[in-house]
């Protein structure tokens, strides 16, 4: 018997799904009330699999956005049922080969390659081919081996031989899951395969040709970050003489994100405003986070700051 795909209500674990927030002129952000969610969980029958030992492979790679959700759904899987068995494929170059095992997962290389700008380059139309070919065949080679009943793919280039040879080619079942409001390439194409879509917010169901198979359920968060903190205590680590002198009630923190490899956008529009805001709220700390790549040539024009932590 194959394992079940089926969506049950629990505790909300995911980021609010909802589409906006609610700006007001003044004061601190208030939230749209976070509800209760619906999570994927996957059994397989206890019959065939000796004792309701579950194998998934996670396909993603690339940048933070991809993998940390992967992880996070690993996670829920392990508290569900420790002796589920779990294998990560990435790029042997990209983040996940450090960050999954970290996160204490197997991880095997799978050499890729990444769509060229424009679509119709010289190295799309004839070296991809060959490599596309490559990762198939290693793939299938992965997936025979590890023998899953289920994929689970978050996104990222690599994700997509693994995936493909699971659904089109073995007819293993496939779960893709979408961060983004807006899917890239490869998930779009991977959702017409698919048993099921998992994506953060409502409008991304407009984005993929088939409506059927998607389920709305924000994103994931991973354990390690489930773990309760007071707000005190979390100032007094980023910022704890400022918070000390001024009183830790008074603090407001904002958190600037632009994805694990940073967003340029985000990085100009706040550098031609972070100064303006500290000097304006006396009581507001900044913490930006700039991504790898940018973080020298950002730490080389901001200015130092009290109120200011800066980190790639």
């Amino acid at each position: 018997m194959a394992p079940t795909i089926f969506q049950s209500s629990f505790t909300p674990k995911f980021r609010n799904p909802q589409n906006h927030l609610s700006l007001p002129t003044s004061g601190a952000l208030t939230l749209p009330p976070i509800k209760p969610t619906i999570i994927c969980s996957v059994f397989a029958n206890n019959a065939e699999t000796g004792g309701g030992d579950l194998r998934v492979i996670f396909a993603a790679g690339g940048t933070g956005g991809h993998i940390s959700p992967a992880v996070a759904i690993a996670d829920e899987l392990k508290t569900r049922n420790p002796q589920t068995q779990i294998l990560f494929i990435g790029n042997p170059k990209g983040m996940e080969r450090t960050a999954v095992p970290s996160a204490g997962y197997e991880f095997a290389a799978l050499a890729t390659t990444p769509l060229t700008r424009p679509l119709f380059s010289p190295q799309n139309l004839f070296l991809l081919p060959y490599r596309l070919t490559k990762s198939l065949i290693q793939s299938w080679r992965q997936l025979h081996r590890f023998n899953p009943q289920i994929v689970v793919g978050t996104g990222g280039y690599v994700s997509f031989p693994v995936c493909f040879v699971a659904a089109a080619l073995k007819g293993v079942k496939l779960v893709i899951q979408e961060q983004n409001s807006v899917p890239g390439i490869a998930n779009w194409v991977l959702s017409l395969f698919a048993d099921k879509v998992f994506v953060a917010f409502d409008l991304t169901r407009e984005c993929f040709p088939r409506k059927d198979c998607i389920v709305v359920c924000g994103n994931p968060v991973r354990l390690s970050l489930q773990r309760q903190v007071s707000k005190v205590a979390a100032r007094m680590h980023f910022f704890p003489r400022s918070v000390v002198e001024m009183g830790e009630s008074d603090a407001m923190v904002v958190l600037v994100l632009g994805g694990s490899l940073g967003a340029n956008a985000i990085n100009i529009a706040l550098w031609n405003l972070y100064y303006q805001m500290l000097m304006r709220r006396k009581n507001l700390f900044i913490i930006w986070q700039t991504g790898v790549e940018a973080f020298d040539e950002m730490e080389s024009l901001v200015k130092s700051h009290s109120h200011l932590v800066l980190t790639p």
